[in-house]
């Protein structure tokens, strides 16, 4: 029940995106279609699993030993920086059309304050190495739920009339904060 729950949190009632406000620059910048937001979505749920694993016995086997836990936040940024590369280089050969579609904002993974956030997150609760991994999962996911339902919107978004003075940016934040409203609606389930 406790794993059921961590999950249920991570992805609806305390979602990075739409609750907690973290990475907001991807989800304005990658949420054109819904093709691009999966691809999106599965590389940040890679990158944000693998690091929360690697983060975890960093932090409790290397850090916490050698008491230099002040370096958490540098260490941890390193580590994603590798990750990213290390995404980066297999999109590139397993789905170079993905690879494309994603363009600059492959790299930006790296900059993405979810990632160096959820590692963050990991420590500060406390939780087991499994724990971890499924929260930093859940919150990836909870990211790329987020996303795609974004996506989908603007999808429709761009089908319709829309007066003027609202198209562009205007709608698009609108329609990005009725979605954070929506989801604020499941802060009462944990």
């Amino acid at each position: 029940m406790e794993y059921f729950i961590i999950v249920i949190s991570a992805i609806f009632v305390n979602n990075i995106v739409l609750s907690q406000f973290l990475a907001i620059c991807p989800f304005l910048g990658v949420s054109n279609k819904v093709s691009t937001s999966i691809g999106m979505g599965m590389a940040v749920t890679f990158v944000i699993g693998l690091s929360s694993i690697v983060a975890y016995l960093i932090q409790y086997y290397v850090l916490v030993p050698l008491h230099i836990e002040y370096m958490q936040t540098i260490v941890f940024i390193l580590l994603i920086a590798a990750l990213v590369q290390m995404v980066e280089i297999i999109l590139k050969k397993i789905s170079p059309a993905l690879y494309q579609a994603l363009g600059v904002f492959l790299p930006l993974i790296t900059t993405n304050c979810a990632v160096l956030g959820v590692a963050i997150l990991l420590v500060q609760k406390e939780f087991n190495l499994l724990q971890s991994f499924t929260f930093a999962v859940s919150t990836a996911l909870g990211f790329m739920l987020a996303l795609v339902l974004f996506a989908g919107l603007r999808e429709r978004l761009d089908l319709e009339e829309q007066p003027k003075s609202m198209k562009g940016l205007p709608i698009i934040l609108i329609t990005a904060s009725i979605l954070a409203m929506a989801f604020m609606g499941f802060s009462g389930l944990v």
